[in-house]
């Protein structure tokens, strides 16, 4: 056998095995399976795992921006009329937030930990000085005091003589930090000698600057990789007392900051969010691109916040039979010491027709008021988000009080915010390195198939060669020469001339020359 021969075995028979190994391996999705393997391994909640560190104190810089609507004619509402609001904003701070007494429980199976956050102004992201724009708007703590005393005449009628003696009406003007962060009220501050759980100070933001929300417990992941960062806990409770069913009660889902990797499209994520006091859901919307990572975007659906003639199972967030809302809207009285505060998303995006109407000033749109999470499907690492939600009061006339007398029923938008957070390029940076690793490991397959369909190529070259070498007929034709031989009869020599010529370099030329025949 030539060497040719063995080459061709050769590379045949490498060409076989790596085809069928790499076709095996691909279809058995062996790589795959061990990379998936592997970062479910790695992408768990305990001491010195890949994201660990991240998760208790977060590198991307969040934003949290605050949108007021100022009232510009408060006596028409007063009058019956319809209200025209006025966007003022964003005020801008950024967002420090970290996981604070960690500690893990349960033999390492879970942690424990409490979300602090703390906010600073940012003047150059901001559209004023917050300390001296003021902004006209509801004036809540009255409109608690108000809804509290409802159905107690007397009481109601000796608290609007104290409203009207201390100059307390159903708006306010106040300055963003005064909204934001606490000031004094007049009327809560005359109450609360008599009421110890009321505080004299009230504000949208107040005590949260540093604050957190309680002892979360969540779920590290390790022994299921679908429960990473999962809560577990709320303040020692399973479920919350909120609500009027079991399954409005429920605290599902993680608390928005992680998700478990190797995510479907198909999935609904649920996020527990004190702030709402429920859990909410999310669903795919469609793909998305941050910074060169793939990710899938998550949005709440209309169903989340929709009626209960909409979502039948919305039922057990209705506070009674009698105050269930329509859609887009979550009254969260119940944890707000009864205040008649109801939560929607900004504008009233994925809300009913008539409370957009019903305001001057209200429009939805999608860019600018949907909440979102981009999450990249392979980590669950979020690398773009934006929560948004506004914060609005509910409006109603209340017997005892005079200054309510005229006004319609409605809810009243008072501000919205917008936390939002992008990858910043160094953890982008991290994640499109692991994505490279893993996507190399798990076509690792195909590279064999390609090394197997280049051998094959060759070998396909190499018999075609062969193939034609045994083909070719070679044929060397052997022909005599024929020569003239002369004698030295048939020839003579001759000089070129009568006297031979002399070359110094070549010599002397000879003229050779047929012998002529006597008889021609």
């Amino acid at each position: 056998m030539t060497r040719r021969s063995y080459t061709i075995y050769a590379v045949g028979i490498t060409s076989a095995v790596l085809l069928t190994v790499g076709i095996g391996l691909f279809v058995g999705q062996v790589f795959t399976t061990l990379m998936q393997n592997r970062l479910k391994k790695e992408l768990i909640l305990v001491e010195g795992s890949r994201v660990f560190e991240s998760w208790k104190r977060p590198p991307p810089p969040v934003y949290m921006q605050y949108f007021f609507f100022n009232v510009t004619n408060p006596d028409e509402i007063a009058a019956g009329e319809k209200p025209v609001l006025n966007q003022v904003g964003p005020y801008t701070y950024r967002e420090y937030r970290y996981k604070d007494n960690v500690s893990m429980v349960e033999n390492g199976t879970k942690v424990s930990a409490y979300n602090t956050k703390s906010f600073v102004f940012l003047r150059e992201k901001s559209v004023g000085d917050p300390s001296v724009d003021n902004i006209t708007t509801v004036n809540i703590p009255a409109w608690a005091v108000m809804t509290k005393l409802k159905g107690n005449f007397w009481k109601a009628s000796m608290v609007s003589i104290w409203m009207n003696s201390l100059g307390s009406g159903i708006f306010t003007t106040l300055t963003v930090d005064e909204l934001l962060w606490g000031y004094e009220d007049p009327l809560l501050a005359r109450l609360a000698p008599s009421y110890p759980d009321v505080e004299p100070y009230f504000g949208l933001m107040y005590k949260k600057n540093g604050s957190n929300d309680g002892e979360f417990i969540y779920h590290t992941g390790e022994q299921n990789y679908m429960d990473y960062g999962r809560v577990e806990t709320w303040k020692g409770q399973r479920s919350l007392n909120f609500w009027t069913s079991n399954q409005s009660n429920s605290i599902n889902g993680s608390d928005g900051s992680a998700f478990h990797p190797m995510l479907e499209k198909n999935e609904r994520l649920y996020i527990f969010t004190p702030d709402l006091c429920r859990s909410i859901y999310m669903e795919f919307e469609k793909d998305v691109e941050v910074k060169g990572i793939p990710a899938y975007r998550f949005t709440p659906p209309r169903s989340v916040l929709a009626s209960k003639e909409e979502n039948p199972a919305n039922e057990g967030f209705c506070v009674t039979p009698q105050e269930c809302l329509g859609t887009g809207l979550l009254k969260v009285s119940p944890c707000r010491k009864g205040a008649p505060v109801v939560a929607s998303f900004p504008h009233f995006f994925l809300g009913d027709e008539k409370y957009v109407m019903d305001i001057d000033g209200m429009y939805p749109q999608r860019e600018h008021h949907q909440t979102f999470l981009d999450l990249n499907p392979t980590t669950g690492v979020i690398v773009r988000a934006s929560k948004r939600a506004q914060i609005n009061i509910l409006f109603s006339r209340i017997s005892g009080f005079p200054k309510t007398r005229q006004l319609k029923e409605m809810i009243f938008p008072v501000m919205f915010l917008n936390e939002s957070v992008v990858i910043d390029d160094a953890s982008a940076a991290r994640v499109q390195k692991l994505l490279l690793i893993v996507t190399l490991v798990s076509n690792f397959p195909l590279i064999i198939v390609g090394l197997g369909a280049i051998l094959l190529l060759v070998l396909i070259i190499l018999l075609v060669r062969a193939r034609n070498q045994q083909n070719e007929v070679k044929r060397i034709v052997f022909t005599k020469p024929v020569y003239t031989t002369t004698t030295a009869d048939d020839t003579s020599y001759s000089a070129v001339s009568d006297k031979e010529k002399e070359d110094p370099q070549n010599g002397t030329y000879i003229g050779l020359t047929a012998k002529s025949d006597p008889q021609d």
